[in-house]
């Protein structure tokens, strides 16, 4: 059984495995409603999951276009505002310490893990 939540005009809004306060009635879990409910709230899931992994590939994209526009001189790291300015130096120097941590695993041949 779920704990529903409808608006005014009967769509459901809200559904809940627990009671909660603003409900407004129940639904038996194997009801086409509810059925529908479930897979319309995957379907939403997944979509959001993709935005967020393309978010993340986004952001190395505009961090990439920053250092190339910065490296031919056509924007300063001084045209950003302080907050970003202070974000993308920690970022590049993530990078780095991450760039020459791994190289350090792959050029030592009497430590190299590969």
């Amino acid at each position: 059984m779920y704990y529903i939540q409808r608006d005014s005009q009967g769509f459901l809004v809200r559904v809940a495995d627990v009671p909660f306060d603003e409900m407004t009635g129940k639904l038996a879990k194997d009801s086409p409603e509810a059925i529908l409910w479930r897979k319309n709230q995957e379907v939403m899931l997944n979509g959001l999951q993709q935005l967020r992994q393309s978010d993340l590939e986004m952001v190395r994209v505009l961090e990439d276009l920053i250092q190339v526009l910065t490296q031919k001189g056509v924007i300063n790291i001084t045209d950003f505002p302080a907050a970003a300015q202070l974000k993308l130096i920690n970022r590049a120097h993530a990078r780095e310490a991450l760039n020459g941590g791994l190289s350090k695993l792959i050029n030592d041949e009497d430590e190299a893990m590969f």
